[in-house]
């Protein structure tokens, strides 16, 4: 099994009463070093532009330019999204930002990607929040094209909601020229492409993108809702020919190993409210105890097939639960 670790970047509060915006960066710098110190496998960020569960003055550092900064800060830890919004940034361009990180990290890219879920924050920031099978529609078209631009030489795309290296327009010289295709350069450091994962749950859209183009998958929940998703995951696998078992399945979990009362005082005590507490720990389904813990990680990977999973510990820099992972649940592994 491996291990992720989100660093704090603000969205859920975590990075309050902290300084300005240096202090607040460099405070997340550290414990992004801490946890490749750690020897975690990657280290994760989120895609979103204010706080949660309410929009607040509080920093929120976006994912891209935070990701590129770590690239060039870190040496040897993954660096993911989960997930990128989709709708957020053209594919075409995002193609082209996760190539130059790559780049500038030597490779160690996880491109995550999902059709995007928060209408507050969208329609807060002038985008759009399309109906559900849209914003499927067009993760699907995204995806081909990222993928698209990171492989060939030139690419042309022409979709339902995106196109790309196709149209008649002047060039440099103001002649008239029919595009022949997008050019993305520098390619990726790996080869093929970075992997892709695809978070997301829903069964007959969702998961069937899932099944097309992703490397890894994202779930939350019980191990029930987990293991019925891999089902419903296996069968669009086996409707187009691809084996199941080339999609590693990976789960975001919500963990402290301080006991509820403990950590609620940590909490408080780092300048959040009684409802911040409550809409963070309302979602952690895995005990605090670490023999709990342990036996709950080992039930879900040898039950439910996940093989990966990637812990948001809600007293990251605050509290004990970082350091007591990795000394006292992850040797049991």
């Amino acid at each position: 099994m491996k291990f992720g670790c989100f660093t704090p970047q603000g969205w859920r509060m975590d990075l309050m009463n902290l300084g300005n915006g240096f202090d607040q960066y460099q405070r997340l710098k550290e414990l992004t070093l801490e946890i490749e110190r750690l020897e975690f496998d990657s280290v994760w960020l989120y895609d979103h532009f204010h706080t949660v569960p309410e929009a607040r003055p509080e920093a929120t550092f976006e994912v891209w330019s935070t990701t590129a900064a770590l690239a060039e800060a870190t040496t040897t830890i993954r660096l993911g999204q989960m997930c990128g919004c989709n709708f957020y940034r053209p594919p075409a361009l995002l193609a082209k930002m996760t190539s130059v990180i790559d780049c500038i990290s030597n490779g160690r890219l996880e491109f995550g990607l999902g059709a995007g879920w928060y209408q507050h924050e969208a329609v807060a920031y002038g985008y759009s929040f399309d109906r559900p099978s849209v914003r499927i529609g067009m993760l699907d078209e995204a995806v081909q094209i990222i993928k698209g631009m990171w492989m060939e030489e030139r690419f042309q795309f022409q979709g339902k909601y995106y196109k790309v290296g196709l149209g008649e327009v002047k060039d440099y010289s103001g002649c008239d020229v029919s595009l022949n295709g997008a050019v993305n350069h520098p390619k990726p450091i790996q080869n093929p492409h970075p992997p892709l994962w695809i978070a997301g749950g829903g069964e007959q859209l969702t998961l069937r993108t899932v099944a097309r183009y992703a490397n890894y998958s994202n779930f939350a929940g019980s191990l029930e809702t987990v293991q019925h998703k891999n089902r419903v995951l296996d069968d669009h696998c086996h409707k187009i020919g691809r084996d199941p078992s080339e999609i590693t399945r990976s789960m975001n979990v919500y963990l402290s190993l301080h006991d509820p009362a403990e950590l609620r005082k940590i909490l408080g005590d780092a300048g959040k409210s009684e409802a911040d507490i409550e809409a963070m720990t309302v979602k952690v389904l895995f005990s605090h105890r670490v023999d709990e813990v342990t036996e709950q990680l080992c039930r879900y990977r040898d039950e439910a097939r996940i093989d990966y999973m990637i812990f948001y510990f809600l007293d990251i820099g605050r509290g004990e639960s970082l350091q007591r992972f990795v000394e006292e649940v992850r040797p049991a592994l």
